[in-house]
């Protein structure tokens, strides 16, 4: 398989190949106006698996590498992505009381970095993310992380309604993170099973997680500045968690 470096393919064939073996492509980039028959079987791998996909200028794919990518380049996720179902049983086969992180769309590279890495600090046993608008998962996230992503299971869900829906019957409660709450981080119990949601950059959390979430919160604000970072506030957030659920002498 042709390799320009050690987290990027080219070629047709190559890509497909890779799709096919099970390797996570965090971003393909396809040439605009391409086609042929190979063509047609990767678009079906594209849709089937739901892969991000840009469709950009050759002159992108040259600069990424010089030999001949055939119209296509797949950068590939340094980590294994999981599904929460599978997860989720084996928390509390351990004997957990479980403790996850959901990102809704939080899309900047550094900033999932730092909150993977607080998140592993503070003993989350997975983090959540949608397979549509989130950060990639690539050589700077882990970087930022400072290696915590290769140490807790990153589960990319195609649908976080749903995802809230197993998540509540299965026993945990979720706890939305957002402004738009009147109550604190403070008000909410987290000793019980727990589901720390927060929202992107912009944003925040959509409207409709908010609504079937089983508790939305909020940070104190006493300054003119409205808002924190993500990644702080995440940070500030899970430790709220670890208050409660540890003794401390």
């Amino acid at each position: 398989m042709e390799r320009e470096k050690e987290s990027g393919i080219f070629g047709l064939r190559p890509v497909i190949e890779a799709i096919e073996a099970g390797k996570t492509i965090d971003k393909l980039f396809v040439q605009k106006g391409l086609q042929g028959e190979i063509f047609s079987e990767l678009r079906k791998l594209i849709s089937l698996y739901e892969i991000p996909t840009q469709y950009v200028p050759v002159e992108k794919l040259n600069r990424l590498t010089r030999k001949n990518h055939q119209g296509v380049f797949a950068f590939l996720s340094p980590i294994e992505f999981d599904s929460i179902e599978n997860v989720l049983p084996q928390i509390y086969e351990q004997g957990k009381t479980p403790f996850l992180l959901i990102l809704d769309r939080v899309s900047d590279v550094r900033n999932f970095g730092a909150i993977a890495r607080t998140a592993e600090c503070v003993g989350v046993d997975a983090i959540i993310i949608p397979q549509k608008g989130s950060a990639s998962v690539n050589a700077d996230a882990v970087k930022t992380s400072t290696g915590a992503l290769y140490n807790i299971p990153v589960c990319k869900e195609p649908n976080l309604r749903k995802v809230f829906q197993y998540l509540k019957q299965s026993g945990i409660q979720i706890v939305s993170a957002t402004e738009k709450a009147s109550d604190f981080i403070y008000d909410a119990d987290y000793t019980v099973p727990t589901a720390i949601v927060m929202g992107s950059e912009e944003d925040g959390i959509s409207d409709d997680l908010i609504k079937i979430s089983d508790h939305i919160v909020k940070l104190p604000m006493f300054g003119k500045t409205s808002s924190l970072n993500v990644s702080v506030a995440c940070g500030v957030f899970l430790y709220e968690v670890v208050r409660q659920r540890t003794e401390f002498k």
